[in-house]
């Protein structure tokens, strides 16, 4: 509407001007409607247009104090996703309301991020590695003493797992025992006192790489069978093929023990038996 417009409205810039006056006073839109007695929503809005509404007009915004709040984190240097778990609400949202302020720079350096991740996967090994020794401290537990009839079977296991066995085309009824693991080693020994097969029926003998401590292996395996090292037959020195890589090159590397049983062809024939006891045994259709 214009100036030259007819009636109580004709002069809209006169008109305009007091109600930019009324509403830089403070005044709402009912209020200088009611001063100027401007009837008319459309013409009232022109009036003051342009001119923002005071703030006690505004209405509350549920959203106001989650703006302010996302505005102050992301000036403490937060990022998006952590504002996001922060105040619990959409990206978008928080993108709109902090555009305007400035990207935070990075929070740690390299080395120092390097090291958070290395102590954040410190923590998770040892708690890994802890429970990894409850479980098996538990399982070990679980266990307690084994009677004569356990250790026999668990014997009889361990020899048809790791020792050598007769073939039907190489008749080798004996015990010939090989491992590595001296916890096997001790409860192979252990099975073979329940047999009742004295110290002296048994003959040891060292296989090892031959660049490794042949003395230090012979007297560890000499102390673990409680035996005198030097009623030890010459140990077996593995060759080194210079196209492979050695895994077994620690410290604690002692090759592997052979444990030989002499006149222990009726004992062997018993092991095997045993075994396929425990085969039949174990098959619920038997």
């Amino acid at each position: 509407m214009t100036s030259t417009t007819p009636g109580k409205y004709a002069d809209f810039e006169g008109l305009r001007r007091r109600a930019i006056a009324l509403r830089r006073e403070g005044l709402s839109l009912r209020q200088i409607r009611d001063r100027l007695h401007v009837d008319n929503n459309d013409l009232l809005h022109r009036l003051v247009k342009g001119e923002p509404p005071p703030e006690w007009t505004k209405r509350p915004n549920a959203k106001d104090d989650l703006r302010d709040r996302a505005r102050e984190l992301r000036a403490q240097g937060m990022t998006y996703d952590q504002i996001q778990v922060e105040l619990g609400c959409s990206k978008s949202s928080i993108s709109l309301w902090v555009r305007d302020l400035p990207k935070p720079g990075p929070r740690y350096t390299e080395a120092e991020r390097r090291a958070l991740m290395n102590e954040g996967l410190a923590r998770l090994r040892a708690g890994q590695d802890d429970e990894r020794r409850a479980t098996k401290a538990a399982a070990s537990d679980q266990v307690g003493r084994l009677s004569d009839r356990e250790l026999l079977l668990v014997g009889v296991g361990l020899y048809w797992a790791e020792g050598a066995k007769d073939k039907t085309y190489r008749r080798s009824e004996r015990l010939h025992f090989i491992n590595s693991d001296p916890d096997m080693i001790r409860v192979y020994l252990r099975w073979l006192e329940l047999l009742g097969v004295p110290r002296e029926r048994m003959h040891f003998r060292v296989s090892i790489h031959e660049s490794a401590d042949v003395a230090g292996a012979e007297q560890f395996w000499a102390d673990l069978a409680g035996v005198d090292p030097a009623t030890f037959q010459r140990a077996t020195l593995k060759k080194h093929n210079p196209r492979t890589t050695r895994k077994n090159v620690a410290e604690g590397y002692r090759g592997c023990l052979v444990v030989y049983v002499t006149k222990s062809a009726d004992l062997y024939r018993r092991m095997e038996g045993t075994w396929y006891g425990i085969v039949l045994g174990a098959d619920p259709a038997t």
